[in-house]
């Protein structure tokens, strides 16, 4: 659980230059509530997403430890298999008019394993299903090179935890709120927020 008095958390936007190992509960902290919490490696709560609605809601915001909007995604409503990411300033909750990234489903018989095709800007990425039932997934640049993958859990002991416990390794040189934005599509994707 977070602390009462936290320390200040650095900027969520930075890029990194070490790897970070995330923990992933597809839960979230409030009740009757769908969405995930995101814990860094010191067991500190640093993403949020809460989906106070339904599973598959057509917006969802991710948000930091002190309920600080990140980005919104919202689903298009005429494109099928479609969402819009959109980072949100720091000064008001208004997100900015142009999307961060967008993120477009791929159609399960064309693409095999790939999940989704997703532009951030000029760069493109793609989320691959490393295992049958979407527990299990990377992301990936255009040339192969992974920037963040996600795995089930397992405890300290070996033992494999629930299937709504992931482990996500994410690569240096990253933005962490975009990871976990990409990661909250998977998920709406996937039907678990």
């Amino acid at each position: 659980m977070a602390k009462v008095y936290p320390q200040e958390p650095a900027s969520s936007h930075s890029l990194t230059s070490e790897r970070e190992t995330y923990t992933l509960w597809m839960k979230s902290l409030v009740f009757h509530s769908n969405g995930c919490t995101v814990y860094d490696s010191n067991g500190d709560i640093v993403y949020r997403v809460d989906n106070y609605d339904r599973k598959g809601t057509r917006e969802v915001n991710l948000m930091d430890l002190r309920g600080k909007v990140l980005c919104t995604i919202k689903k298009r409503l005429l494109a099928f298999g479609c969402w819009e990411g959109y980072r949100c300033n720091s000064s008001n909750f208004r997100s900015q008019e142009k999307p961060w990234f967008k993120v477009k489903r791929c159609n399960k018989m064309i693409k095999g394993k790939v999940a989704c095709q997703i532009r951030v800007g000029c760069q493109k990425y793609c989320i691959v299903r490393t295992s049958g039932k979407a527990k299990a997934f990377r992301i990936l640049s255009i040339d192969g090179q992974i920037v963040a993958e996600a795995k089930q859990k397992h405890s300290p002991s070996g033992v494999l935890l629930s299937n709504d416990v992931l482990t996500l390794d994410v690569a240096a040189g990253t933005d962490h709120a975009l990871i976990m934005a990409l990661v909250t599509v998977y998920g709406l994707i996937c039907g678990r927020m």
